[in-house]
């Protein structure tokens, strides 16, 4: 593809379409559909695109982008009349949602109702088979999304190799949804020679670089820069703390002009809760976005084109592709992160030449939002801060509020309740005493802390006495740390330097040497003077229970070592 730098095509001299020379059939269905003459879009592409010229194309979504290149597409093929082969087609069309893709696919069958044409749409969310069965022989249109045209082509469902025209509509919302990897994909298998249309509401960065790999020296035509709003639409600004955005939201519903609204959230979630709340107050409502099935989303739209619910609430990305005429409000909930999203959202309203409302519920973290919406709508838009709701003003006066009277009144009260009361002041006794009470507690743990880290309070909070300083205890030598055992056997040592443990081990030991020598002369020991033996030292045992006896303990020791010395003798 050539990369060169994309040209701008004059305006055309376009003024209805029968100047165009469209075949009769497609003519007859422009005309039963009202058109007479063409929108500024479809005047300056619909010349181009019938010569075949690749085309950049920037324009809002409502502008009639959609028969801008649908129409050329139908007369072109036509003109040329061949069979795409199995499994492919002539036109591929990739948008990004679903409801989009469905827009357009009714838009392919209004306009070419006289036309032995075939279109259908390949989106995910519903059963792949009914898809997979249309594509078997070959067809004209296929209106598709990223995802599921490349699942069915790499399950060998779908080839690309009839492709005509290819159109890239909706190319700044593909690549924010993340489909610059599945596109590139698609484009990649794309035949080398084909016509080639990208529409975007806005022209960053990434959507330029993607234009100049896919255009052959593309025609550009600019319709409605999204720096501008339609003249038509009255823009208002609610200045509302967030806790109260619901309950605003629910009032202005009740207004006897609102027909038929759009309410926009930022997330998913938060349009499933503010449309719970709607219904719980009276107001019909449901909500679309990409959580919801295929089934609920379609149900939903048809609900809100017949009536039956007068209020939609919508992510942006889920309202890409909504084409209902009759929209009597659009209201933002929250403002977009993205300043041309505004453009985007409000373009819902007025059009068909109708006037539209746009209202904006903005609380005080999303000013620096508001701020770069005037910047790219290029207008200081209208405030309203004196209704019931509204939302402290950022002049930094003292924090002041501009409020209706009623509300600074409450502000008033509220703040009076909150002053601090004066101590013992409008308290009943039984609270008096029980402040007095706390105090005494406090003061008395005060004083125990203070007593222990050797201050001079009193537990009434007087001054105390000055102590007389005790003396201190002389100082010890220090001595080598022992355990009690060895402490009182210290403690009974002898003056010649020998304990008495160490006198009683001895004594034990030489009396069983001589209980030996005794045993080898008299083998036979008399039992009863065992017997009073071990009396006499149960006695003396019961009789120093307080204190150690060592005698006993000697005799363990001196037991146990000939125990052992027998053993080893054996």
């Amino acid at each position: 593809m050539n990369t060169q730098t994309i040209h701008t095509a004059p305006t055309g001299p376009l003024t209805k379409f029968a100047d165009l020379n469209l075949v009769a059939p497609l003519m007859e269905a422009v005309a039963e559909s009202g058109y007479v003459t063409p929108t500024p879009i479809q005047a300056q592409s619909i010349p181009h695109l019938l010569e075949g010229h690749d085309l950049l194309g920037l324009a809002q979504t409502g502008t009639g982008k959609t028969a801008a290149f649908v129409l050329p597409m139908l007369q072109r093929m036509m003109e040329h009349r061949k069979q795409a082969q199995p499994k492919s087609m002539r036109a591929l069309i990739l948008t990004p949602t679903r409801e989009l893709a469905v827009q357009i696919a009714d838009s392919i069958k209004t306009y070419g109702r006289h036309l032995p044409l075939r279109s259908t749409v390949i989106f995910g969310g519903v059963g792949q088979a009914p898809q997979v069965e249309k594509m078997r022989r070959g067809i004209d249109f296929v209106v598709a999304t990223p995802g599921r045209l490349l699942d069915l082509m790499n399950q060998g469902h779908v080839t690309l190799t009839s492709v005509e025209f290819f159109v890239l509509d909706e190319a700044d919302r593909m690549l924010d949804m993340g489909f610059i990897r599945d596109i590139r994909k698609i484009t990649a298998v794309l035949p080398t020679r084909r016509q080639t249309l990208l529409f975007s509401a806005t022209m960053p960065k990434d959507v330029a670089e993607l234009a100049n790999s896919l255009l052959t020296k593309p025609k550009r035509v600019e319709v409605v820069p999204q720096s501008t709003t339609a003249e038509r639409i009255d823009q208002l600004i609610y200045l509302v703390p967030k806790a109260n955005k619901r309950r605003l939201l629910a009032d202005l519903l009740q207004a006897p002009d609102v027909a038929r609204a759009i309410v926009f959230t930022r997330t998913k979630r938060g349009a499933d809760k503010v449309s719970e709340y709607l219904e719980r107050n009276g107001h019909t409502s449901a909500a679309i976005h990409g959580n919801k099935g295929q089934n609920a989303r379609q149900q939903a739209l048809a609900a809100f084109r017949n009536g039956t619910v007068k209020v939609l609430v919508a992510t942006d990305i889920a309202a890409r592709g909504i084409d209902i005429d009759g929209i009597s409000h659009v209201i933002n909930f929250e403002l977009p992160l993205e300043p041309e999203s505004y453009v985007h959202r409000i373009g819902r309203t007025a059009r068909a030449g109708n006037a539209g409302v746009a209202l904006s519920l903005c609380d005080s973290e999303e000013r620096s939002l508001l701020r770069d919406i005037e910047k790219i709508v290029r207008m200081k838009l209208p405030v309203v801060d004196d209704h019931p709701l509204a939302v402290a003003a950022s002049d930094g006066t003292d924090g002041a509020e501009q409020v209706t009277l009623q509300r600074a009144q409450q502000i008033r009260e509220k703040r009076e309740r909150q002053q601090p009361r004066k101590p013992q002041q409008g308290r009943s006794n039984s609270s008096q005493r029980d402040g007095q009470r706390n105090g005494q507690r406090n003061d008395r743990r005060n004083n125990r802390r203070d007593d222990a880290r050797g201050r001079d309070v009193q537990a009434d909070g007087q001054e105390r006495q000055a102590r007389p300083q005790q003396p201190r205890r002389e100082e010890r030598p220090q001595r080598r740390p022992h355990d009690g055992r060895s402490q009182r056997m210290a403690e009974d040592a002898t003056p010649g330097g020998e304990s008495r443990f160490e006198a009683e081990l001895r004594r034990a030991q030489a009396a069983r040497g001589n209980g030996r020598s005794e045993r080898q002369q008299a083998p036979v020991r008399q039992g009863g003077e065992r017997q009073s033996g071990e009396r006499q030292s149960n006695e003396r045992r019961g009789s120093d229970r307080g204190r150690i006896d060592y005698r006993s303990r000697a005799e363990e020791v001196a037991s146990g070592n000939s125990g052992q010395q027998r053993s080893r003798r054996r």
